[in-house]
């Protein structure tokens, strides 16, 4: 389907949430009931200088974000829009929470329907930090905690550690029971006990930089058994190399003993790591979709459009599907950006350049 190219896709209800990549284009609404025949409902604006191009919805509220993107016009500033949708037809704007007086904004976050796990600049630190917004009373949020790596809190007088290497920078959070597992860009990933969520503590961290060159995108944990084991998918994104490199793969990691997170495997599509020899960004992997109801996971793998990775067998992942777009008009390749999937087993493939496919993977 025809649509500008964007940084996320979510469906809840029949409901697809389409955020864009550009400004002044925002967010984009469809009714998919009959996922053949997408229905436009809304379509939101955002001022030039500013991008909302990751959003979730559940519960009859949609969350957005807002980021500095090239020259944000600071009197519009960076934060989450937080809307009403129980009409999807007309989002009526809630609340605009503010991330910080000066800093870019929001970037990922994930929503369970009362709770924000946000990755926000904020006042005094270098970098996005992790911050957990309660959304019980949209038109109130209550920030429940903050959490960083050490070193970023410049204002409370911290060291910063990182002048020879690249700044700290959430990417974000997401949560499954008293866990938080943080993607923090090239410096790997974190693992938070949330079980006061007041008080965030760490459990363990991997980071792999800069051994590899790409940043840690996505740390999303299974969750159920795999093998007996609990199992954490780990992105790695094909951008922002530190040095010229063959194309970003994905890791599987065993945390079963969460102390100690032990990589056990990767995937990487076949044919495009040409005896390692260094490639153009996002060749390579981009993320999983968030949202699983089996062992084979979609994964938006940039120019090779979507791949359906089996991971039944976590020391041994295997690709047992895939779909490559159509290059979008204009463009040289694919870019998929982002990936979810319904309860009907539909999958949504979202181009960072132009458009959206819509795919039938796992007919019912």
């Amino acid at each position: 389907m025809d649509c500008p190219g964007g940084g996320q896709v979510w469906v809840d209800k029949n409901i697809m949430y389409v955020s864009h990549m550009r400004p002044p284009d925002g967010t984009s609404i469809y009714d998919v009931s009959d996922p053949r025949h997408p229905r436009l409902l809304c379509r939101m604006d955002v001022p030039m200088g500013w991008h909302s191009h990751k959003v979730r919805a559940q519960d009859g509220l949609m969350v957005v974000n807002y980021e500095k993107f090239r020259e944000g016009a600071p009197d519009f500033g960076g934060g989450l829009g937080i809307f009403d949708i129980s009409n999807p037809s007309k989002p009526q704007l809630i609340n605009k929470w503010q991330a910080s007086s000066q800093g870019g904004g929001v970037h990922r976050f994930s929503f369970d329907g009362r709770y924000a796990y946000i990755s926000p600049t904020a006042d005094g630190y270098v970098g996005n930090i992790m911050k957990i917004l309660d959304l019980a009373n949209p038109a109130k949020p209550e920030e429940v905690s903050s959490w960083w790596i050490p070193g970023q809190h410049i204002a409370g007088g911290e060291e910063y550690l990182w002048d020879d290497f690249v700044m700290p920078r959430c990417h974000h959070p997401l949560r499954l029971g008293d866990r938080l597992y943080v993607s923090y860009w090239h410096h790997g990933f974190f693992i938070l006990d949330i079980s006061d969520m007041s008080r965030p503590k760490l459990v363990s961290s991997v980071n792999s930089s800069p051994a590899h060159p790409h940043p840690t995108h996505t740390a999303m944990p299974i969750p159920w058994l795999l093998k007996e084991r609990n199992i954490l998918l780990v992105a790695d994104e094909d951008v922002a190399k530190l040095r010229p490199s063959a194309p970003a793969f994905s890791w599987i990691y065993d945390i079963t003993d969460e102390r100690q997170p032990m990589p056990i495997s990767t995937f990487q599509v076949e044919g495009i790591d040409i005896d390692g020899r260094p490639q153009e960004m996002m060749t390579g992997c981009h993320q999983p979709s968030e949202k699983i109801f089996n062992n084979i996971v979609p994964y938006a793998w940039f120019a090779q459009g979507l791949r359906l990775v089996d991971i039944s067998d976590p020391f041994r992942p295997k690709e047992v599907g895939f779909y490559e777009p159509d290059v979008p008009s204009g463009c040289a390749r694919v870019s998929s950006n982002d990936v979810t999937m319904d309860e009907r087993g539909i999958v949504y493939l979202l181009d960072r350049q132009h458009g959206l496919d819509i795919i039938e993977c796992f007919p019912k």
